[in-house]
């Protein structure tokens, strides 16, 4: 097993969410060899919410009580930026439409060029409709405010001068100084498993980041992806997926030799890259190096 590029989340949320912890752990997780650090993205967690966590949520318990604590996922990757030399840095993901485009450009710049040129921009629409209140954001054409977001992300990474006129935003051509050392910008990856976010995926994004799917249904989703690449005329061999897995009690992954079996299956139905969020079994973050250690010992040992 040589091919996996293994990554872990970094402790952000729920028990693990501590600021000062994040550069400790990605340069242990680092020196372990893990390949990637990544963090995810919530703004709130209303008492009321008016939808429900997807698969899981109730009127009882409409999302994880962890997602109560959460450190703010662009200053988590400034951390581990600066506290790690060869790991990739990801979002999986980031709530892209509630975002100021100019502003998040400015700083996924920032974060690329400050890591070396490490960066991955994972995107996602997150399923709670109440972030979007909050933010001042409409929650309808959610889909099509991400797709064009991908559009002026890359505009203002590579344009000079840069602009963008539409509906939703009015950005005046200026000069643009600061650029990604990626180029021409940081790798954008897109979450979802819809039909349509699949679509999406294949149409502009530089690939999938699917959460937890069993293979079957992996390949199943994978190929409309394929199939939208190609009606773009795009080659959709130059797509990456990253798999996602979040170990839990009493799940299908609940222990380290789970989480290790399962990506050993994923990685023979060809998934090159994966990461594990060790929140929800983790009790403190010395204890989630711990797991990190075992789980890569038992995955490339």
């Amino acid at each position: 097993m040589t091919e996996l590029r293994l990554g872990l989340a970094l402790p952000q949320y729920g028990k693990l969410a501590d600021p000062s912890a994040i550069a400790g752990f990605a340069a242990e997780a680092e020196r372990i060899g893990f390949a990637s650090l990544w963090v995810g993205d919530r703004v709130l967690t209303p008492v009321s919410p008016q939808t429900y966590y997807p698969a899981s949520g109730t009127p009882e318990r409409p999302y994880p009580p962890e997602f109560v604590r959460f450190v703010d996922p662009l200053l988590a990757l400034t951390i581990a930026a600066n506290s790690t030399e060869s790991a990739r840095l990801g979002s999986s993901t980031l709530n892209g439409p509630l975002y100021s485009p100019v502003l998040l450009a400015r700083s996924l710049t920032s974060l690329d060029l400050l890591s070396g040129g490490r960066l991955d921009v994972g995107l996602g629409l997150s399923w709670l409709r109440d972030e979007y209140v909050a933010a001042g954001v409409p929650w309808e054409h959610r889909g099509a405010r991400l797709a064009e977001l991908v559009e002026v992300l890359r505009t203002l990474w590579t344009a000079d001068p840069a602009g963008h006129r539409s509906e939703r935003w009015d950005i005046p051509d200026s000069l643009i100084g600061l650029r990604p050392m990626q180029q021409p910008g940081p790798p954008v990856l897109l979450g979802g498993a819809s039909d349509a976010a699949l679509r999406r995926v294949g149409r502009i994004a530089d690939g999938w980041l699917p959460a937890g799917l069993p293979a079957p249904m992996l390949r199943e989703k994978w190929a409309v992806v394929v199939e939208s690449a190609e009606k773009a005329g795009r080659d959709p061999e130059t797509l990456r997926r990253v798999l996602r897995l979040n170990p839990t009690p009493g799940s299908p992954t609940a222990t380290v030799e789970d989480v290790a079996a399962r990506l050993k299956a994923a990685e023979a139905d060809g998934i090159t890259e994966a990461l594990v969020d060790l929140h929800y079994v983790a009790e403190t973050v010395p204890h989630a190096l711990e797991l990190a250690g075992e789980l890569h010992t038992a995955v490339f040992a």
